[in-house]
């Protein structure tokens, strides 16, 4: 692990030529094999969880599946009076002609009229699985649009899964485009503050960019084994950036530090070997570190999760390997370029007999800032850990009353039209917002049985406000598979809904068709969907935690070969996700910050996020801890105090660890920005986690914490034996300019 990035840097350094036209080839290649295979996107099969997932595999199995649905209202104008029924009639029955004619179209039902006569709406079942509608939902618009113009006098729209999942796709990439505009402007200038200049400043950006187009390319091919759940670009993108350029980061801000330690004794080359060595291996275990952390992704059985590990792992991948590859040889070009128009600089001086002027150079170690932070964290280490430790529990404390749910329909933005129109909808026939399916499955001999059971099951609702209309009784054509459903006049969120789903499960099943002998029953549906997702998420969460906390500390312990950082690593880590959750809930849940980031408060969080925060955090943060302990090992190695090394180590690295958290923020910050609540809440707790990480966690606990336990850091080695033990850094003798 030491050697190899010194070899490949060796290399590199050697033949930048060929490093830099070989990468351009990779990312090339990548990105060219991945538009000719295309992504396998994930069908609606991939997505079924828990007892709703296996209601809708019973449900598709007799051919009693949902597909997608659009349905065409027809309304007064606002303002206008009320409905003229003969025209909405006459324009109902244009648009059934119409869309009867599409191909993409399997049934057009009859008109229905609202129960107070302000609405007609024609539905419209397409053909093909229930995901696939939005692929296809464009004709059928196209002809609602033309009904709209031929009737100026009544307001015709069209809503539906496939126009809402559209709408959404396309506002996800309107703020991805504009997240793009705003956070690569705001990351040059992040780093022309790092750099002071605007060459070394592109290096970051650009390898990032690139790491970014490979990996794209990369996950179009790895989705033919995973499926793309259509978050993975977004995945890419947000982490991407982030690591891609924090680790550029990290090897710049080093091959610097010993250029400037060697004062043109060395050679570009010996520098970058250098550098190599020491932020190139740290460079190798972040990356590692983050991958491995986004695989435990995996264990969560879902496919969205999968998409988000996919990306995660592939582009954290390529982004080291480009900083291991071509970084070297950019760094190598850029220092020969420099130090040809340093020379240059020097003879046109000579010849007007002046001497040219010394580039300032910065003092290495620790900020103003930095160092008044550590000071009195170096005298009082007890009281900066007590003070640090309660406010962070302190921030913590809501995390205990999070309610998890999953973000549907309801909850997009109204920014997307269908949306609106669905609001309107659902005003007009509310019996539309949500529906309980009931699924059995039996020998085809006890169909009557099942399909009087079934009867029974929707009688107990009669007169109950908690449901509506007539519940209607499907079986499939071998008479196996019967469904039985029941519309809901409440969104999913609801009590109602979800208590009527537990009554359903718990009390009306078992007395019904859970009566018959041989009988599997599943509860799907909009309200089990709704339901059963957290529910999977909670039930997955704690495995997932202790993957990764097992993770972090066999990471950290195989870097620095003590079992007391291992277990630092995980307080530390933990003591983030939680305060970032907490902050999450005391913002999200509430409604006081609506105006502050524009969003309407569900009152919840979504089921993903939580999940999301730990594994990429945990992953992130290992950038920061391997940085700075790889720095202050460092010294202790090199025969330095630990005291002493703790604080140079941290005050030395400090500056990078701004940076790059500067970095990171700006990205996830970004993301706060989008319109989609989930994604809203995810850009802004890690960017929460983020700051506490690099300024709290970094600058305060972290050097108290070592401070009090001293030796006792490296137990059981000791540095004397993890000296004698470690290889050298240089596998081979440098050469010296002279």
């Amino acid at each position: 692990m030491t050697n190899l990035p010194v070899r490949m840097a060796r290399w590199s350094a050697g033949h930048p030529w060929r490093a830099i036209v070989g990468w351009i080839l990779f990312v090339t290649l990548c990105l060219g094999a991945g538009i000719a295979a295309g992504t396998n996107q994930a069908a609606t099969e991939d997505y079924r969880v828990g007892e709703a997932g296996r209601g809708e595999a019973v449900a598709a199995e007799g051919g009693l599946q949902q597909r997608p649905v659009e349905r065409v209202l027809i309304t007064a104008p606002p303002g206008s009076g009320p409905l003229d029924t003969a025209a909405a009639d006459a324009a109902a029955k244009d648009v059934a002609a119409r869309m009867g004619g599409l191909p993409e179209v399997r049934s057009v039902a009859a008109p229905v009229r609202s129960a107070d006569g302000s609405a007609v709406r024609v539905d419209i079942t397409m053909e093909g699985p229930e995901l696939s509608g939005k692929k296809h939902v464009d004709p059928l618009l196209a002809q609602t649009a033309e009904v709209q113009r031929a009737n100026p006098g009544l307001r015709v729209e069209e809503v539906g899964s496939p126009s809402i999942s559209k709408g959404v796709e396309k506002l996800r990439g309107d703020d991805l485009a504009r997240t793009e505009m705003i956070a690569l402007p705001v990351t040059l200038i992040t780093l022309l503050v790092v750099f002071s200049s605007l060459v070394m400043a592109l290096v970051p950006l650009l390898l990032a960019l690139t790491s970014i187009a490979a990996a794209i390319g990369l996950s179009a091919l790895a989705s033919h084994v995973f499926p793309d759940a259509g978050v993975g670009t977004n995945v890419i993108l947000l982490i991407g950036l982030a690591v891609g350029v924090d680790y550029t980061l990290f090897y710049l801000k080093r091959e610097r530090e010993e250029r400037a330690k060697a004062q043109g004794t060395l050679t570009p080359q010996a520098v970058v070997e250098l550098a190599a060595a020491t932020s190139g291996r740290a460079v190798v275990l972040s990356g590692f570190a983050v991958a491995v952390s986004s695989a435990t992704l995996f264990l969560a059985d879902d496919v969205i999760f999968s998409s988000i590990a996919v990306g995660a792992i592939v582009v954290t991948l390529v982004a080291v390997v480009s900083s291991l590859t071509v970084l070297p040889a950019l760094l190598v070009k850029l220092v020969r370029r420099s130090e040809r128009r340093a020379a240059r600089k020097a003879a046109r001086a000579a010849e007007r007999g002046t001497t040219p002027k010394a580039k300032k150079q910065r003092t290495p170690g620790a900020g103003r800032f930095t160092a008044a932070v550590l000071r009195p964290v170096a005298k009082y280490p007890a009281a900066a850990l007590t003070l640090t430790l309660a406010a962070l529990l302190a921030l913590a404390a809501p995390a205990l009353g999070m309610k998890l749910t999953d973000m549907g329909r309801d909850t997009h933005s109204r920014d997307i039209v269908a949306m609106r129109t669905f609001d309107r909808l659902n005003a007009a026939f509310p019996e539309l917002k949500s529906m309980h399916q009931v699924l059995v499955r039996a020998d085809a001999g006890r169909s009557p049985e099942v399909t009087a059971a079934l009867t029974a099951l929707g009688q107990e609702f009669e007169g109950d406000p908690r449901t509506t209309g007539t519940p209607k009784v499907s079986t499939s054509k071998d008479k196996r598979i019967s469904m039985l459903q029941i519309q809901v006049p409440h969104y999913v969120h609801t009590e109602a809904a979800q208590s009527a789903l537990k009554d359903i499960r718990d009390t009306y099943i078992p007395r019904t068709v859970g009566e018959i002998e041989g009988a599997q029953t599943a509860v799907t549906g909009d309200v089990a969907r709704y339901n059963d997702y957290p529910t999977h998420q909670k039930e997955k969460l704690p495995m997932i935690i202790a993957a990764l906390l097992l993770v972090t500390f066999a990471m950290t312990v195989w870097a620095f070969r003590s079992v007391v950082l291992g277990l630092v690593g995980i307080l530390l880590n933990l003591l983030s996700s939680a305060a970032s959750l907490g902050v999450l809930v005391l913002v999200f849940q509430n409604t006081w910050a609506e105006g502050v980031l524009d969003f309407t408060s569900t009152g919840t969080i979504g089921s993903r996020v939580p999940l999301f925060l730990f594994v990429i955090l945990f992953g992130l943060s290992m950038d920061y801890q391997v940085f700075v302990i790889s720095r202050i090992r460092e010294a202790v190695l090199s025969g330095v105090p630990t005291r002493k090394a703790i604080i140079d180590g941290i005050g030395s690295s400090a500056a990078v660890v701004t940076g790059a958290a500067a970095v990171m923020v700006t990205v996830f910050a970004s993301f706060a920005a989008l319109h989609l609540i989930e994604m809203k809440q995810i850009g802004f707790v890690l960017t929460v986690a983020v700051l506490l990480d690099a300024f709290v966690i970094r600058m305060l606990l972290l050097p108290a914490l070592m401070l009090l336990l001293g030796e006792a850091n490296w137990w059981p080695s000791r540095p004397s034996r993890a000296k004698a033990d470690t290889p050298d850094l240089a596998p081979r003798p440098l050469q010296n300019v002279n």
